[in-house]
């Protein structure tokens, strides 16, 4: 269920320094309305992040399922902290900002944020946004694991086949024949037939 999600919102400051100042009061407003529709939907907002340096230890320490981003001109110097802040413990990132310059989405896009949503902040729009968001990241997530497994499963099966090739070659063996020794040695010692073969690439080039 999406409300069970941990969320943290990456905001500025919502102090307004001066009254006067009527985009600072408008941002800070659009901010605050932002976290009372995270609320009205039943999200569990665990906690409201300025972008800076130390967001990094932040998110470590909270652990939270979703982040949202809240900016508006400072939009491109938030979402630098965020990517790097969830570059090795990558998260769904929702960006809202009010900022109608959108040069730089598809650089956002390419950095990790799964959703950029301008002047988007009826309160009625955010479940549907932060379901297909969290949608999107599980699906792109899983085609990554997918990506990856297979990239592992083509670099164990070439080192099998170096291996394969080497025993064949000084040994005299079949291809089968040359598997048959590789896996009989995994069984005997334990281990994974592409571990044997890379023990024994690497003793190999090691004698050259």
């Amino acid at each position: 269920m999406t409300e069970a999600l941990r969320i943290v919102v990456v905001a500025p400051d919502l102090a307004i320094q001066d009254p006067e100042d009527d985009h600072a009061v408008s941002q800070a407003e659009r901010s605050r309305s932002l976290r009372i529709g995270l609320l009205e939907n039943g999200f569990n907002l665990i906690a409201t992040l300025p972008a800076d340096v130390f967001l990094t230890e932040r998110l470590a320490q909270l652990q939270p399922d979703l982040i949202v981003v809240d900016a508006e001109s400072e939009a491109r110097d938030a979402l630098e902290h965020v990517v790097l802040a969830t570059r090795d413990a990558r998260r769904p990132i929702v960006m809202f900002t009010n900022d109608q310059d959108t040069s730089h989405v598809p650089d956002a896009v390419a950095a990790g944020v799964t959703a950029y949503i301008v002047a988007g902040l009826s309160s009625q729009r955010i479940r549907p946004i932060l379901d297909v968001a969290m949608a999107r990241f599980q699906h792109e997530e899983r085609l990554r694991r997918e990506l990856a497994e297979a990239k592992t499963e083509l670099h164990q099966r070439k080192v099998i086949d170096r291996a394969k090739g080497l025993l064949m070659q000084r040994q005299n063996l079949s291809e089968q024949a040359a598997y048959d020794k590789l896996r009989r040695a995994a069984m005997d010692k334990g281990l994974k037939v592409v571990e044997v073969a890379q023990r024994m690439l690497d003793v190999a080039d090691l004698l050259g």
